[in-house]
């Protein structure tokens, strides 16, 4: 068995509205905690804003897992460093071209209107690579990657026409 096999990860760049928000959350929380004793109506805001502390916000700490074995890229979402979701998966025989997304190669697909979806930490200056490829349901779909090094020249040895350095 002679399968090549790479893993990235890449976390989520984070919003400054979210640790706002979060911090606002905490003191509403512990306002409510404090006019409970008050009046027992603010019981129902302490239980909502618990609530939200434990479903929502651990939702916008994100990271994104590329693994790429034998022919196929497989991307995984990862929330809070304890909840994983497949988001998808790429039989790359079937991908069209894989190239930087400021290429102009991506110019004619970009052009069609085509799905795109952004599976990238979203920081400025990271080398981002859009993979376009068939998807049965969807037709074709553009999807926003940040592969390493190593996962470049893995996919690049299998499919060297397909993978644009420019």
């Amino acid at each position: 068995m002679n399968d090549t096999y790479v893993e990235v990860l890449v976390s989520r760049k984070k919003n400054p509205l979210v640790d706002v928000s979060r911090i606002l959350m905490y003191v509403l929380a512990i306002v409510c905690f404090l006019l409970m004793f008050v009046n027992g109506i603010f019981l129902v805001g302490v239980i909502a804003f618990a609530c939200l502390a434990y479903f929502v916000f651990p939702r916008f700490d994100i990271e994104y897992e590329y693994l790429y074995l034998d022919r196929e890229l497989s991307i995984d979402k990862i929330m809070s460093k304890e909840k994983r979701a497949k988001v998808m998966n790429i039989d790359l025989n079937k991908m069209e071209i894989m190239a930087r997304s400021n290429s102009h190669e991506l110019d004619s697909y970009r052009a069609r209107g085509l799905k795109e979806l952004d599976y990238t930490s979203g920081e400025d200056g990271a080398v981002v690579y859009t993979v376009v490829f068939e998807s049965g349901k969807d037709g074709t779909v553009l999807v926003d990657i940040e592969p390493n090094e190593e996962m470049l020249r893995a996919i690049k040895n299998v499919f060297p026409r397909k993978v644009s350095d420019y």
